[in-house]
């Protein structure tokens, strides 16, 4: 059961008070990003009217000031996942950039002509297509896990997959089109075993349950800030710290260098050697203001509330003829995928906003996992810590207008 007020979450995010087409907002789009508490705004706001100045270069009191801020921030991350160090957090743009880093570093430095990739069927494109390009690139081979009509990896057949040419399992914790949480434990040990290294997609996972990148194991976890009630622009990408230190840098310029000369550079250590150029400031500070927002009302309070808002919406939605739930899977977070009898999803999310409902409808950047599906899109509900039970009753009842409304 619920442990905290839903009414004074609700209290923290600012424009849950605003009106769409004259209708309360029911925004239920939180897998595509979520909204902000009122103390993230504030201490990017705070950052800007008291303490703005460029980091790690000044000696002048506000970037020092601004420098502690931003590092503070590095250190809630590593202890937000549990790493070892602060020198296995590097701050990228978000999930896919971080996805691409370690591609074109790690990969290019280890992946060759003939080697394989492991990947599944339900990943997002930013964990396809960055592998595609490195495959193209070396000449190495995509392999793709398979899935089942639930949405579940076939496990068995992913074992299979897992030979002496496998050089990287790169897989989504908690998929973004159709809620699967995937066994991770059993698909890190499985690689573990043959010592592969494991990159995981967190972008979905990191909102919804507490993560420890110690007791998983992975070699690498990526993800973003827009969905975990932070900025927009900001991310991160944890990496063990002897991976990191072996990886050549991503981008040059500036922070990134210890010293320059023509003749040669001497690359800065971690974390900064992928920090090339000014850093996005003020997000990371109000990635740091989430955590700690997120840290006070506890990931498993979290989990738990948002397992409560899934089941009650699943069951109101199998009592609707003509709604079909696609992803099905039994570890499933709270997002809610569905197509309903001859109406587009497209047609689904533009009535729905007319009733002051926000939801997603299109292929999730996850085009593979709708052709499987035989779907050109799905509708997508997807819960946060702010939605209530009725809101979904309202989400249910503008579906139910919606079919009668087509015939």
């Amino acid at each position: 059961m619920t442990t905290f007020s839903i009414e004074k979450i609700r209290e923290d995010f600012p424009i849950l008070k605003e009106k769409i087409r004259n209708k309360p907002l029911v925004y239920l789009d939180n897998a595509a990003t979520c909204q902000k508490p009122q103390v993230v705004i504030d201490s990017i706001s705070h950052l800007y009217t008291h303490e703005y100045a460029n980091v790690h270069r000044g000696v002048h009191t506000l970037s020092v000031k601004a420098t502690d801020r931003y590092e503070g921030a590095r250190e809630k991350v590593k202890n937000f996942i549990n790493a070892q160090s602060i020198k296995e957090i590097i701050f990228v743009k978000g999930t896919t950039e971080a996805i691409n880093l370690v591609a074109q570093t790690f990969g290019k430095a280890n992946i060759k002509a003939g080697d394989e990739i492991i990947i599944t069927a339900m990943e997002h494109h930013s964990n396809i297509v960055p592998w595609q390009m490195l495959c193209e690139e070396t000449g190495a081979v995509l392999k793709v896990a398979p899935i089942n009509l639930q949405g579940e990896l076939i496990f068995a057949e992913y074992e299979k997959l897992i030979s002496d040419k496998t050089k990287l399992v790169a897989v989504v914790h908690m998929s973004n089109a159709l809620g699967t949480i995937n066994p991770v434990e059993k698909i890190i040990a499985a690689a573990k075993a043959k010592n592969i290294p494991v990159l995981l997609d967190g972008a979905q996972a990191i909102p919804h349950m507490s993560v420890d990148v110690q007791a998983l194991d992975c070699d690498f976890y990526a993800f973003s800030g827009h969905k975990l009630y932070a900025p927009a622009g900001i991310g991160v990408l944890y990496g063990k710290q002897a991976l990191l230190e072996a990886m050549p840098p991503y981008q040059g310029g500036g922070d990134m260098i210890r010293k320059v000369t023509f003749e040669e550079t001497e690359y800065n250590g971690l974390p900064y050697k992928f920090e090339a150029g000014t850093p996005s400031i003020a997000d990371v500070v109000g990635l740091g203001a989430a955590i700690d927002y997120l840290t006070e009302i506890g990931m498993d309070n979290i989990a738990s509330y948002e397992a409560e808002l899934l089941q009650y919406a699943t069951a109101k939605a199998k009592t609707i003829k003509g709604l079909r739930i696609v992803g099905e899977a039994r570890e499933k977070g709270a997002i809610l995928s569905f197509v309903l009898d001859k109406i587009h999803p497209h047609d689904i999310g533009t009535m729905l906003d007319s009733l002051g409902i926000a939801i997603r409808a299109g292929h999730h950047c996850a085009m593979p996992v709708m052709d499987f599906f035989a779907v050109p899109a799905t509708a997508r509900a997807s819960f946060a810590v702010y939605n209530t039970k009725e809101e979904i009753d309202i989400l249910m009842n503008g579906i139910e207008q919606l079919i009668e409304v087509f015939g």
